[in-house]
């Protein structure tokens, strides 16, 4: 179970067909489309872009603030950390062509000439509008890489869960850092699929050696392994394709995919997926122009979840990175009673998508593997993100960054 606030999003008075006008946020490092977290070595580009589906131009603004390892604002002022400027109005945008659905796509690289970076750390860059509202919020990490981050990982040491769960560990290598006290010098950040809402922190070495510190939990650091990602891709909109049983053009596409079954009691069946992730494209690009970013088109995309009777004081959403793993009302499922099924019409530029379905109680508690099931060979990504405060630092440094994958089908 992991604990989470349901964030209701707001609905703005004037918007297009599909509600709230900001979709399809991505930051990612430049130039390195298959790699889909914010995590780059200081001096590298990330670069941050979003659309808006009112399809005029405005002015947005990014913020930039440093952040501690727990994700509470750092104590140093922006000049402690940039050179430059740490909130500067997005300048590049482009309007879609040749789409339904009219919309503006803006970007901007982080760091640019106007903010340069100059320390590693946990970073929350912000989206502010015409108003000066938050817009959305993205986390980002730029680290220093001088310590050596190995991670593996295991089916379940715990008896009680070997079918279910799998066991990260992972050695921290710091041969040109000094550290003298690591239980109070180094926190860690541990989790899965690039979800934070995943995240494993307060966590100590088990072993202490000079300059190695090993954490080789067999508990503390379970997680479940839940089931491969379910997918559809809509880079084709105008006829069915993988998983889309049929399509609609009216006031904009409208994407059918076929009805899903509860896989908590299936046997477990690999399937490749990215993870919970996304990748936007188009194969309809006008040769002249080749651009996904504005010429793809967007969708109405259906979802529909087989279900006998509804899940007990419990809400079911749809789930994946496509909106930052957040709980909306956008992505929140409704109970269809003549047809035994949930419902949900979100809206996705086109491209490959991967998604699962969760649930959330009244306690406000996430089950990630209610519906979807939980089994040790599910293919997952596992990233460990070192941080370090000596005594006396005003600021916690990230010094390594390692990734482990389990792959038992491979």
């Amino acid at each position: 179970m992991i604990k989470k606030e349901l964030f209701i999003l707001a609905l703005l008075a004037a918007v297009s067909v599909f509600g709230q006008n900001i979709k399809t946020v991505q930051l990612r490092p430049k130039n390195n489309p298959n790699f889909y977290a914010p995590i780059v070595r200081l001096g590298r580009v990330l670069e941050l872009s979003f659309d808006d589906l009112e399809g005029d131009s405005k002015q947005y603004q990014y913020k930039i603030e440093h952040m501690t390892h727990d994700w509470k604002p750092s104590s140093m002022t922006s000049n402690q950390y940039i050179e430059g400027f740490n909130q500067n109005e997005i300048l590049n945008f482009t309007n879609s062509f040749n789409t339904l659905q009219s919309y503006t796509h803006y970007s901007v690289e982080i760091p640019n000439q106007n903010t340069i970076i100059t320390k590693s750390g946990n970073y929350l860059i912000s989206v502010i509008n015409e108003e000066y509202e938050v817009v959305f919020t993205r986390r980002c990490v730029f680290y220093e890489d001088i310590t050596a981050v190995g991670v593996a990982v295991f089916n379940s040491r715990d008896a009680s869960t070997a079918n279910r769960q799998q066991t990260v560990q992972f050695i921290v290598n710091h041969p040109t850092l000094q550290i003298n006290i690591p239980t109070q010098e180094v926190h860690v950040s541990l989790f899965q699929n690039h979800n934070w809402n995943t995240a494993i922190t307060n966590l100590e070495p088990v072993f202490i050696k000079p300059q190695q510190l090993l954490y080789n939990h067999t508990v503390k650091t379970n997680f479940w392994g839940g089931n491969e990602f379910l997918n559809f891709d809509t880079k084709f909109i105008r006829n069915a394709s993988l998983n889309v049983a049929r399509v609609e053009e009216k006031e904009v596409y409208h994407s059918y995919l076929y009805t899903d079954e509860p896989r908590a009691e299936k046997t477990y069946t690999y399937n490749p997926d990215i993870n919970g992730q996304f990748v936007v494209r188009t194969t309809e690009r006008n040769v002249a122009y080749n651009q996904d970013d504005t010429e793809a088109d967007y969708s109405l995309v259906h979802f529909s979840l087989d279900a006998f009777e509804p899940y007990e004081n419990k809400d079911v959403f749809v789930y994946g990175a496509f909106n930052n793993y957040q709980l909306s009302e956008e992505n929140r499922m409704t109970y269809d009673a003549s047809q035994q099924i949930y419902k949900a019409v979100i809206p996705f530029k086109q491209g490959f998508y991967n998604y699962s379905y969760v649930t959330l109680d009244r306690n406000n508690n996430i089950n990630l593997h209610e519906i979807d099931g939980s089994f040790y060979q599910t293919e997952n990504e596992y990233t460990a993100i070192v941080y370090y405060r000596p005594f006396g630092g005003i600021y916690d440094r990230v010094v390594g960054v390692g990734y482990g994958f389990f792959n038992q089908n491979r």
